[in-house]
């Protein structure tokens, strides 16, 4: 497929079709591409939890849903085979800007913050997830980038052995598109034209 058709037929995908599991080799293709993102130093401080089996996927959920009858949205997500979980780790990126080439050495708080304005291990692990879902659209597949409920964090992590060390930037459902996906309302608002977010020279300048 054609890059520019690949960005252009990109969407969240929240339906999917249990029947039809995702090849290994798509797989290995979803993960090689997702470390194919840039990151700051070329630190690849991310890490990737990937769950395939029903039996982890069923442990995914329950962690992280909680109790409850699931609604439609939560019906339709739980039938993708495949959840790919991106996690960063802001130690690695503090480690290597403390290597000879950046010599970073202070980790003083206040010192850190004033470098790192931007967390960009967070970054660098959500390019590496846009990689996966860009993946999945030029393999067929349709995909969903999602958040973990912040009062799960802890159950998530006790289910998997996720270290302190490591925050899920989100989670990647993949898998073929089922026949009840339902476009968000979102989308109503209308995608923003370039007139409206860019500025050419200095802000406020017609894009």
């Amino acid at each position: 497929m054609e890059f520019a058709d690949v960005v252009r037929r990109r969407r969240m995908v929240r339906d999917y079709d249990p029947d039809r599991p995702v090849p290994p080799e798509v797989v290995e293709r979803l993960l090689d591409h997702a470390t194919r993102a840039p990151s700051a130093g070329f630190t690849q401080g991310w890490a990737f939890l990937v769950l395939e089996s029903a039996e982890e996927r069923e442990l995914f959920w329950s962690a992280t849903a909680g109790d409850g009858a699931p609604d439609g949205w939560l019906t339709r997500m739980r039938r993708a085979p495949l959840l790919v979980v991106p996690l960063s780790s802001k130690d690695a990126y503090l480690d290597r800007y403390a290597e000879p080439d950046k010599g970073w050495t202070d980790r003083d708080p206040a010192s850190v913050a004033a470098r790192w304005p931007v967390p960009y291990w967070d970054v660098d692990a959500g390019m590496a997830a846009l990689m996966i879902l860009l993946t999945a659209v030029d393999e067929g597949l349709g995909a969903c980038l999602f958040g973990i409920p912040a009062e799960r964090l802890d159950a998530f992590r006790a289910a998997f052995g996720v270290p302190p060390s490591h925050r899920p930037v989100g989670v990647v459902s993949v898998g073929y598109p089922g026949g009840g996906d339902r476009r968000s309302p979102s989308l109503r608002r209308g995608r923003r034209g370039l007139d409206e977010v860019v500025h050419r020279g200095r802000w406020g300048a017609p894009g």
